[in-house]
C-alpha cells in the first residue's frame, strides 16, 4: 500500500514541530473575502500564508472602498481585513502553530495555471514552486507589513 498526495500535508518546522496546514486554512476560507489560503512553513521558523481574495467578493470590497479592482490586494485595508481573520484563527492555535506573516496573491488559484486539482484542491507542492519568490520574500521582509507579491 502507498499513500500519496495528502499525507505530505504536514508542515515540519525548523524547530521539528509537526503542524497540519489544513485546519487554519479550513477556517480561514470561512472569511467572506479569502477564497483560498496556503499555510507555508516546511523547514522554517514559523508559519506563514498565501491569500488568495474571493473574486466575488473582490469588486464589493473595491466599491465600498473607493478601489480599483487590481488595487484590492495592494490596500491596507484589504491587508487589515485579513490580518483580522488570522488574528481570529491563531486564537484557536497554540503560537508554534499560529500565522505569523501572509502576503495577499493578486489572483486566485485555478485549474488552467495548475494550482487547483479537478476536484478544486489546493495543488500545495505547485504553489510552493510558482510562489517561492513571494515566499521568500515574506521571511525575508524586516518590517510586520508582509510584502507585496511580485508581478
Amino acid at each position: 500500500m502507498y499513500i500519496t498526495g495528502r499525507a505530505k500535508d504536514i508542515i515540519i518546522t525548523a524547530g521539528g514541530k509537526n503542524i497540519t496546514p489544513a485546519n487554519p486554512e479550513h477556517e480561514l476560507r470561512y472569511n467572506r473575502w479569502i477564497s483560498q489560503a496556503v499555510v507555508i512553513g516546511d523547514a522554517r521558523p514559523y508559519l506563514v500564508a498565501l491569500i488568495t481574495l474571493d473574486p466575488e467578493e473582490a469588486p464589493v470590497f473595491a466599491s465600498e472602498h473607493d478601489l480599483e479592482l487590481d488595487e484590492v490586494y495592494r490596500s491596507e485595508l484589504m491587508h487589515a481585513e485579513i490580518q483580522t481573520a488570522i488574528n481570529a484563527v491563531n486564537s484557536r492555535y497554540a503560537p508554534v502553530e499560529q500565522i505569523k506573516r501572509f502576503a495577499i496573491l493578486p489572483n486566485d488559484f485555478s485549474q488552467p495555471t495548475g494550482e487547483l486539482t479537478p476536484t478544486l484542491k489546493v495543488k500545495r507542492s505547485i504553489v510552493q514552486e510558482k510562489y517561492a519568490e513571494t515566499i521568500d520574500a515574506i521571511y525575508r521582509s524586516p518590517s510586520d507589513r508582509t510584502p507585496e507579491p511580485p508581478g
